[in-house]
């Protein structure tokens, strides 16, 4: 069985009461779900969300509140990271990072100044500069704090290849880009609007039908949508929470599982991790259960590439959980614990045999 390493990127500054130190590695038992360290690369600041390349000898980091973006060597047998290069990615709060079909330019999202950026990745795994950044346009969304600019939060490419999509949370909106590789920019192929106030944040697509689903942030609710290329047109709105909470929840993540069976979904608030089946006619989601994320705001979440485990990061209380996910789906805390500061992503590589 080959060795599994998670990369686990946190905040650090003040400004996001940081309590992380950099980027950390993992060695992952793939039976019991459980981590033990292997390195800290500290000397970063806010490395909040991290990618590998497709062959796993790379990993890439943006950096919260900053603007740049930043390379590191794998070393495939013991999984530490070193350093390599960094690059500006052209704006401010650089969020989230994503690779073209190629695997040869990396997709940016500047949340704090509105644009996206193309960095193409060299022969070696550096970044190279980004040729010109494309600006994100559009109306702003009711809310006098959140909506203040257009804060573009997510840009993952869809599983057939061909196009980013790009949930702005103070855009109320979904836009959709191709990339132009003559002159390396991504160019908007088209967009469909939330529910004014709503602050679409990040959208996962289903793994064998044309659906994309949307987690809300700002009003706790989850978006299906029939996937029509670059179109998205909609078809529910669910709460992400229970129906008896009526406190105040953000929500953060969102994910389908390998079999497209059911769909998971943070609360940064109600602290919980939604489970929801989706309906094998129509896509459609229902309630199927919500389990408590043992910390506080759940920013980040992910499945692990066997599909058995959960890991949940909890931001606010520097801890990870483990669930084992059941065949129907549902989850079960499990006894793994990881205590990590301000945990904000966590991605899995493939080493060599163990």
């Amino acid at each position: 069985m080959e060795t599994l390493y998670a990369y686990v990127g946190c905040y650090t500054t003040p400004q996001r009461n940081g309590q992380g130190n950099g980027i950390n590695v993992y060695r992952v038992d793939r039976r019991s779900g459980a981590f033990s360290h292997v390195q800290c690369l500290e000397g970063l600041e806010n490395p909040s969300f991290l990618a590998v390349d497709s062959a796993g000898r790379h990993l890439y980091s943006v950096h919260g509140d900053r603007s740049e973006a930043t390379a590191f060597t794998i070393d495939v047998r013991t999984g530490r990271l070193h350093l390599l290069n960094r690059q500006p990615t052209g704006g401010f709060n650089p969020i989230h990072l994503a690779f073209d079909r190629t695997g040869r330019a990396l997709v940016v999202s500047n949340y704090g100044s509105d644009s996206i950026a193309v960095l193409p990745i060299l022969k070696n795994g550096a970044l190279g500069p980004y040729p010109t950044l494309t600006a994100v346009t559009g109306a702003l969304g009711p809310h006098r704090i959140e909506q203040k600019n257009i804060r573009p939060h997510h840009n993952p490419l869809d599983r057939e290849g061909r196009h980013f999509f790009l949930p702005c949370k103070g855009g109320d909106s979904i836009i959709s880009y191709r990339v132009n590789r003559k002159k390396g920019v991504l160019v908007e192929a088209a967009r469909v609007a939330a529910r004014p106030g709503a602050g679409p944040r990040h959208i996962a697509f289903h793994p064998r039908r044309p659906l994309a689903y949307v987690v809300n942030e700002l009003d706790s609710t989850i978006t299906t949508y029939r996937k029509d290329g670059a179109k998205l047109v909609p078809l529910q709105l669910v709460p992400s929470t229970p129906p008896d909470f009526t406190g105040y929840s953000t929500g953060a993540e969102i994910a389908v599982d390998r079999a497209g069976r059911n769909v998971y979904v943070s609360n940064r608030g109600h602290n919980s991790i939604g489970v929801f089946a989706v309906d094998v006619a129509t896509g459609a989601l229902a309630p199927k259960q919500w389990v408590p994320t043992h910390g506080t705001v759940p920013r980040f979440f992910t499945l692990d590439p066997d599909g058995r485990f959960l890991y949940v990061a909890n931001q606010g209380s520097h801890t990870i959980f483990a669930y084992r996910i059941g065949v129907d789906g549902k989850l079960s805390l499990t006894s793994v614990k990881v205590k990590v500061g301000s945990p904000a992503c966590i991605v899995f590589n493939k080493g060599g045999p163990s």
